[in-house]
């Protein structure tokens, strides 16, 4: 008997391996030289008269590096490349059923046409349509994104027949009447006309709607479940089909659990109507680019060597990123080298879209056994029945459109059926943390699953990224805000993970989650040695030192091997300069208030709150970021901290420069630090004194910026004392 071929196989990229682990053990006893000569530093200056608390706070920074760089080396330890083989999968009638779940909240800042395109674009994928399911959860519950949904299954039914029938790739139609060339015999251009047609009039028909429907968000409404196209379900439908949800909202009842809420609530209702084992989630703006993604995900689900397998997850690839000035590092491409890395583990972590997910991995492992009494399953999923019943039957469609059908899908969408059961903590995805999605993958992985991270050479998802400073800075501190929720709690991965996963998967964990500390390094790099340099007291060794070349060695080790990644992926040089200035402006923004918040909330003075971010396009911003320019009108919060840093930094290397022309050689590296910030940020330099459009920094942030930093210098000048 001839045997199959596979349906997907890997490779170690062996020579990435050598390289991190090489550097690895280098630079690590590099450290361990360093931390030997703050040990001696500090003792020497406890004996004698030299205060001890600027060492005392060097060490901290230092050490805080070293222990996120420590954590971040579980990522490089066994990096791997997968392939996927879609055509060897069986035939369509013995492919499983998919769910789509894509989430939206407002369709002010998430415009309808860009929803409905990523609607329409899953609707569309390369997938036996009657296998196919699609779910909107419209989380603010608005008439203009009911109506929106229902127009595009309308020209759902000219698009996806129109796709089918000549092989198109890209089956966005926003994507592909924006860029597909004009080319094709006769009978391609005459449809192709009249689809373009047809899709100009739906966006008439949605701007139609948005000025004539109220588009204010509801939260307070019933639920509200609509099955948009149900002609043909228990036939051989041509089309998926569409379901549209709005959970229920009340204000007496919180909390609604955000995104990850919405997602339970759709977990639930789609297993009465559907019940497909696998589920795809996406973002409302990240459409499907690439039609095979469903079979690609199969090619490793259906894999029984891969077992278990919770989710496959691809990356998140934006397609309004310009290229050759991605200034606000919106591709975070350093995560998807952490994620192949982590695939050489057991896998990545839940990326919050374009995942592909076992239904039986969210209901959780001890529930799903048979002899489970029927009183703690309804303990655990709530007192449905009809969905009890759900988790433990064949998946088939259960579709019905009897009333006692949809009297019980409401009931499964009301405000208050998690109450009193496991939903959110061992059940569906995971309440704890606003970064529901990290938070669910490190349950997941610590219930004992798998997963699996697929970069094919086509991206098969395409997004939006924020293009503006402040939209970054905010979205930013959402996500390390929720890092800190899992970092600081009975969930932190060092502990929790690593009584229940390999310990280098929870060394990896624990560094994404302990990322928001990066604060504290920079915070005292950016003030500290700038105060010494300005009194002239040594924190560092001087040049006659045999521990000078230590400092040098470290900092060009750390940042040939940030280049090495960068160029090995890909990307080119200015990459580089692009992720040091952002992760110096996240740390000392975003992740300083992150914690800022974390404390107040620890103490009880403020809640973690979610904003979706903003989807929709301002033509000022994206002219400016086209133009590789920075848009500095972001929050006062955020712009005020880093310009009085800036003026700082300035004003100590100019003082430390001085002191060098005078032969006070012995403070170069105290001078090195405020010149590399200085050159490093100088498009912020210009932002404050040398542009005059529209994206400069406000001129009320500039003067309070200036007015903060002389209080500072004076007062740091006469607190810290002076030695030589």
């Amino acid at each position: 008997m001839e045997k199959s071929l596979p349906l997907n196989d890997w490779h170690v990229k062996k020579s990435n391996r050598v390289i991190n682990r090489l550097h690895g053990f280098i630079h690590g006893g590099a450290l361990a030289a360093l931390f030997y000569y703050r040990i001696t530093t500090i003792a020497a200056a406890a004996k004698s008269s030299s205060p001890i608390l600027p060492h005392l706070l060097i060490f901290a920074a230092e050490f805080t590096l070293s222990f996120i760089w420590l954590l971040a080396q579980a990522a490089k330890w066994n990096p791997v490349r997968r392939n996927a083989y879609p055509e060897r999968l069986p035939g369509d009638d013995n492919l499983p059923a998919i769910d789509v779940f894509v989430c939206t909240a407002d369709p002010v800042k998430e415009p309808s046409l860009g929803v409905m395109n990523t609607v329409i674009s899953a609707m569309a994928l390369d997938y036996p349509p009657h296998k196919l399911h699609l779910y909107l959860s419209d989380d603010g519950g608005s008439p203009v994104t009911l109506r929106a949904v229902k127009e595009a299954s309308r020209f759902a039914e000219v698009w996806i027949p129109f796709c089918r029938k000549f092989g198109v790739k890209n089956r966005c139609p926003q994507a592909y009447f924006s860029r597909e060339l004009q080319s094709g015999d006769d009978d391609f251009l005459v449809e192709k006309r009249y689809i373009e047609k047809a899709y100009e009039d739906f966006k008439i028909s949605l701007a139609k709607i948005a000025t004539t429907t109220d588009n204010r968000v509801s939260r307070d409404h019933p639920p509200i479940i609509e099955v948009i196209n149900d002609a043909n379900i228990d036939k051989d439908p041509k089309m998926p089909l569409l379901v549209y949800l709005a959970r229920e909202k009340r204000p007496s009842h919180h909390p609604h659990h955000f995104k990850a809420g919405a997602l339970n609530v759709l977990l639930r209702v789609s297993a009465m109507i559907s019940n497909s084992p696998y589920i795809l989630v996406l973002d409302c703006d990240m459409y499907c680019n690439d039609p095979k993604s469903a079979r690609q995900a199969m090619c490793f689900h259906l894999d029984s060597k891969l077992s278990p397998l919770a989710f496959v997850q691809f990356p998140q690839k934006f397609y309004n990123l310009c290229d050759k000035a991605d200034i606000y590092d919106g591709g975070i491409r350093y995560a998807w080298e952490k994620w192949e890395g982590l695939d050489g583990l057991r896998g990545p972590i839940l990326s919050g879209t374009g995942f592909y997910i076992k239904r039986e991995a969210l209901y959780g492992t001890p529930q799903l056994q048979k002899n489970v009494d029927s009183n703690e399953l309804m303990k655990c999923f709530g007192s449905s029945k009809e969905f009890i019943n759900s988790v433990h039957k064949h998946y088939k469609p259960n579709y019905r459109s009897d009333n006692v059908l949809q009297k019980e899908v409401k009931f499964l969408a009301s405000c208050s059926y998690d109450d009193g059961t496991k939903w959110g903590e061992q059940v569906g995805f995971r309440y704890f943390a606003v970064v529901e999605d990290y938070f669910t993958g490190l349950n997941l992985h610590c219930e004992g699953w798998k997963s699996v991270y697929y970069e094919p050479s086509r991206p098969c998802f395409l997004g939006t990224t924020p293009i503006s400073l402040g939209e970054v800075l905010v979205q930013l501190t959402r996500w390390s805000l929720g890092l800190n929720q899992v970092a600081f709690s009975k969930f932190s991965p060092l502990v929790y993970g690593s009584l229940r996963m390999p310990i280098l998967q929870s060394m990896a964990y624990a560094e994404i989650a302990f990322y928001p500390l990066y604060f504290l390094p920079v915070c005292i790099l950016a003030l500290l040695p700038q105060f010494c340099l300005l009194r002239g007291f040594h924190l560092y060794p001087q040049v006659s030192s045999p521990f000078f070349p230590l400092f040098v060695f470290l900092f060009f080790s750390s940042q040939a091997k940030h280049v090495q990644d960068i160029l090995i992926m890909g990307y080119p040089i200015r990459t580089w300069i692009t992720e040091q200035r952002m992760w110096m402006m996240r740390s000392f923004t975003s992740y300083f208030y992150a914690n800022i918040y974390t404390i107040m909330d620890k103490m009880g003075l403020k809640k973690a709150s979610f904003l979706p971010t903003d989807k929709a396009v301002d033509e000022g911003a994206a002219t400016l970021y086209e133009k590789g320019v920075y848009n500095f009108e972001a929050p006062s919060l955020f712009m005020v901290p880093f310009c009085t840093l800036y003026m700082l930094n300035l004003a100590s290397f100019l003082v430390g420069f001085v002191r060098i022309l005078r032969g006070e050689k012995g403070m170069l590296i105290e001078a090195f630090i405020p010149l590399f910030g200085l050159v490093l940020h100088l498009p912020l330099l210009e932002g404050m004194v040398v542009r005059k459009d529209k994206g400069r920094v406000p001129t009320k942030d500039f003067v309070a910026s200036l007015l903060v930093s002389s209080m500072l210098l004076v007062l740091g000048y006469a607190a810290f004392p002076s030695y030589s």
